[in-house]
């Protein structure tokens, strides 16, 4: 058992080593300005600096409070518009185009309009993490749905089961796979836009640490900012994975 596990740790820790190695590496070619390439145990340190002595840890934390209601927000509206896309096929044929079209513009793009209707507060910034995190949702969701066999409707409805019956014990949980993809799928492409969303006049944040950190030139705090934001998501989705993992085991038992 206990080599089992040293085998998956690793497994799981050779991609960083070798990110590590050849990030010392491209430093020791010749080939690049060392200065543009800070190294990574100089990261590291000013990882630790920062987070003892510059509040790294609430930035982490204001971005993660940002990405969590924007996708919660999202997600809320996504699941029901995605089922009902995915569920009718009318309201898919009038709404998929307009759904592909605002899912196609970058939330970048948004932003002057935003600050516009919405201001600079922290409203402008969950509404552009919403609309990421939305957007990403309802496609996930209508696909996933549309692709629900029918089979398993003719059947219930061949043992006796009454519409509410069937909706609840059949399309439910045939639908929450769908929706904790969503979510995954949401979750990341919100942590994509983060950095975009906090361009609103955020003062703390890791998208506003990163952006600061560009206007002085510090190429080590950007590193570190860039690091920490892939850090958090790689840990959001690792959680969520297991939570899909346990909600879905009646899944497993099923297939085999």
């Amino acid at each position: 058992m206990s080599r089992r596990v040293a085998k998956q740790v690793s497994l799981g820790l050779a991609p960083w080593v070798a990110a590590i190695a050849i990030w010392y590496g491209v430093r020791a070619s010749g080939y690049v300005n060392l200065s543009l390439i800070p190294a990574p145990h100089r990261v590291a340190a000013r990882f630790v600096d920062l987070l003892l002595h510059e509040g790294l840890l609430y930035d982490v934390l204001v971005s993660t409070r940002r990405v969590f209601l924007g996708v919660a927000l999202g997600i809320l509206a996504a699941v029901p518009v995605g089922f009902l896309l995915g569920w009718y096929r009318p309201a898919r044929t009038l709404a998929d185009p307009m759904i592909n079209f605002f899912r196609a513009l970058p939330p970048i793009a948004l932003i002057p309009l935003v600050i516009v209707y919405f201001g600079v507060d922290e409203a402008a910034k969950l509404v552009i993490l919403f609309y990421a995190a939305f957007f990403s949702g309802v496609i996930v969701m209508y696909e996933g749905v549309s692709q629900i066999p029918p089979l398993h409707i003719r059947v219930a409805q061949s043992l006796g089961a009454g519409e509410f019956e069937i909706f609840r014990k059949v399309i439910i949980p045939l639908t929450v796979p769908h929706i904790l993809t969503a979510l995954r799928v949401s979750l990341g492409v919100a942590w994509a836009t983060l950095v975009a969303s906090e361009l609103i006049a955020a003062q703390r944040g890791l998208g506003a640490l990163i952006q600061n950190a560009a206007t002085y030139f510090l190429l080590d705090v950007i590193y570190v900012g860039i690091i920490s934001i892939g850090c958090v998501a790689l840990l959001m989705d690792t959680i969520l994975r297991r939570i899909s993992a346990r909600l879905l085991v009646w899944q497993e038992r099923a297939v085999g």
